[in-house]
């Protein structure tokens, strides 16, 4: 009998062990500025579009940096467009980004500059005309030899087919 109430109390207290609450891992300073996005890139002279770059839509990507802060995030278009990553200071309640000034692309050899950077939360529509959040900033490039202004704009990828391009 008390092998018995011995064996009953072992394994009364690995049940009431092992249920333990799982935790919640929350998200990241940024998460509501994060994802995937389908963009186009368009030439901005005197303040006005004046045509497409000619790449059509391509995917670019905002994320969390290590630091894992309110206050920046990285933004890179994973060589879709100019082969650009670089760390953009945020304002996470207005979600808006930008850098101060031309600075170094981690990609290769050349500095960027991001201004007037934003994500508007259910702003833009699909290509299967549901809402989706919008992003649109302006990017300029210390190697390019026109030393253009270029316009990136699309919105936050879906996962649908129907979205996708």
């Amino acid at each position: 009998m008390k092998k018995y109430i011995t064996f009953l109390f072992v394994a009364l207290s690995i049940v009431l062990t092992s249920c333990n609450d799982d935790t919640e891992p929350g998200g990241t300073s940024v998460e509501k500025m994060a994802g995937d996005w389908w963009v186009t890139a368009t030439v901005i002279s005197n303040g006005q579009e004046v045509g497409d770059v000619g790449l059509g839509h391509f995917r670019m990507y905002t994320y969390n940096t290590a630091a894992n802060v309110p206050t920046e995030m990285w933004l890179e278009d994973g060589a879709n467009f100019w082969d650009y990553k670089v760390k953009v200071n945020v304002d996470y309640n207005n979600r808006t980004f930008t850098t101060n000034d031309f600075i170094e692309n981690t990609s290769y050899d050349c500095k960027v500059k991001i201004t007037d950077g934003k994500i508007l939360e259910g702003a833009a529509l699909t290509p299967s005309g549901m809402p989706a959040d919008s992003i649109v900033y302006m990017i300029q490039f210390d190697d390019d030899p026109d030393g253009l202004t270029y316009k990136v704009s699309g919105f936050r990828r879906t996962g649908f087919p129907a979205d996708d391009f």
